[in-house]
């Protein structure tokens, strides 16, 4: 069974930075894709960033590139994304999402953690 278990959400000022984590199992986490989605408050779905199997590849929405990366440690199993420089906006729930696939030329979001809450405010 497929478990993705986000952690490291909070209150933070503007400005500050936050680590969030992802544990995974119950799937080849090193076949895997990975990708970090937000939902902020009465808005939809948000992509935010991916990375391939491997972690050599990855991408990032442009509301977030320059303050966020998206790393992985493949002997832990574990999805990070570490945001800098946070703004207002980031206020979101932050949800882990695995792929079907190891690349990005094609991601699926095949199974979703519960979510963890970053809440930006001075």
């Amino acid at each position: 069974q497929v478990q993705l278990v986000e952690s490291g959400g909070g209150l933070v000022q503007p400005g500050g930075s936050l680590r969030l984590s992802c544990a995974a199992s119950g799937f080849t986490f090193s076949m895997s894709a990975m990708t970090w989605v937000r939902q902020a408050p009465g808005k939809g779905l948000e992509w935010v960033s991916s990375i391939d199997c491997g972690g050599g590849t990855t991408t990032y929405a442009d509301s977030v590139k320059g303050r966020f990366t998206i790393s992985r440690d493949n002997a832990k199993n574990t999805l990070y994304l570490q945001m800098n420089s946070l703004k207002y906006e980031d206020t979101a729930v932050y949800y882990c999402v695995n792929s079907d696939y190891c690349g990005l030329g094609y991601v699926t979001f095949a199974n979703w953690g519960q979510g963890t809450q970053v809440t930006v405010s001075s």
